[in-house]
């Protein structure tokens, strides 16, 4: 799923609709977040109560789907993540993603971040904010070129726990390749996928 452009010059910059990417996320999570409203069961609450507080490392994969405004690219791909949570709300998040498909003229991006994120809980919902840094790469129309330019990317999500391992996760992120050589390039899309905790 990705984000629809309204206006701009092919291969230009542009303002992205960040509120359409904001209607779908915030709708992604209200239907995960319904079965956490409605109360867990004891052993739930048990297996919450066991896992509070605990530092933790997980990892996970997902789909996604990103309009970058460089072309007006729709670009669908893979996420991978590592979470490294202390016991208390604050975490670090590394994250690689490669957007290689859906384009009609051989446009590519792939993107390597880390930064901090922040987590709570409501019951089986895990809510989290982050903020990530770190490098871009766009393959430039049939293969002409590629580029490399420094990302800044805030974002947020949600995991949903099935058990005291896996969660599914939604999650959506604005981008600002803000040094590229034909200027500022803006992206944003959202990403679905499974998170497993390894410890």
């Amino acid at each position: 799923m990705s984000c629809n452009s309204h206006s701009a010059d092919s291969f230009g910059t542009m303002s992205l609709p960040v509120s359409d990417c904001l209607r779908w996320a915030l709708l992604l999570l209200l239907l995960i977040g319904i079965p956490a409203t409605r109360g867990g069961s004891a052993s739930a609450q048990a297996n919450e109560s066991a896992t509070k507080g605990r530092a933790s490392i997980c990892a996970g994969v997902a789909g996604s789907g990103y309009y970058l405004s460089y072309g007006k690219s729709k670009l669908i791909g893979m996420s991978g993540f590592v979470d490294a949570d202390s016991g208390t709300r604050i975490g670090i998040e590394l994250e690689g993603r490669w957007l290689e498909y859906h384009s009609s003229d051989d446009v590519h991006a792939e993107t390597f971040m880390i930064g901090p994120r922040y987590h709570f809980r409501i019951g089986r919902l895990e809510p989290y904010a982050k903020f990530l840094i770190g490098s871009g790469r766009l393959g430039f129309p049939y293969g002409y070129a590629t580029g490399r330019d420094f990302v800044v990317s805030p974002g947020g999500g949600a995991d949903f726990r099935l058990n005291q391992r896996v969660s599914l996760r939604v999650d959506m992120e604005f981008q600002q390749w803000a040094q590229f050589d034909f200027g500022s390039i803006e992206s944003a899309g959202l990403s679905a996928g499974v998170r497993y905790r390894i410890f």
